[in-house]
């Protein structure tokens, strides 16, 4: 009988290791740029990707400081300042109110916050409007979701 090797997705980036410091390139600290993000081991019938990302560490709850979805199924990359203008992905609102990535920002003496950078592989395209929120993204994705990978990075401001 044939070896069959499973596949799982995985996320990485160049800019940060899993657990380590996200760097003030990418907080509202320094250019406040999304960071580059690579990914590979999609599985077979993915038509889109989406994105998550949040702070759970946040006073008044999670917060949400990307979302972005309609990425095409065939790519395995979102390049370092990826911004509301790039079309493909489609991206929603964040918490700051904006559509596109927020970096990190917690206040001041706050304490070390974990940023969760969650990719999911769907079996279809979404087609939601820029500016829609994790809700709707959520409900939209319910039922489609392939696999999913989660990298996650550390930030303390003022450190």
């Amino acid at each position: 009988m044939e070896d069959v090797k499973v596949r799982t997705l995985q996320l990485t980036s160049t800019a940060f290791a899993a657990g380590a410091s996200i760097s003030d390139r990418h907080t509202c600290e320094g250019a406040n740029e999304s960071p580059p993000l690579e990914w590979s081991g999609a599985p077979a019938g993915t038509r889109s990707f989406a994105l998550i990302v949040d702070d759970p560490d946040a006073p008044s709850g999670t917060f949400v400081h990307w979302l972005a979805w309609d990425i095409p199924g065939n790519a395995t990359e979102l390049r370092a300042n990826t911004g509301p203008q790039d079309i493909p992905p489609t991206q929603g609102r964040n918490g700051f109110g904006k559509p596109g990535y927020g970096g990190p920002c917690p206040p001041q003496g706050h304490g070390t916050h974990h940023y969760y950078f969650r990719l999911y592989a769907l079996d279809s395209t979404l087609g939601l409007p820029t500016g829609t929120t994790r809700g709707r993204l959520e409900a939209a994705m319910r039922d489609h979701v392939l696999a999913s990978a989660q990298l996650m990075g550390r930030y303390q401001r003022g450190r």
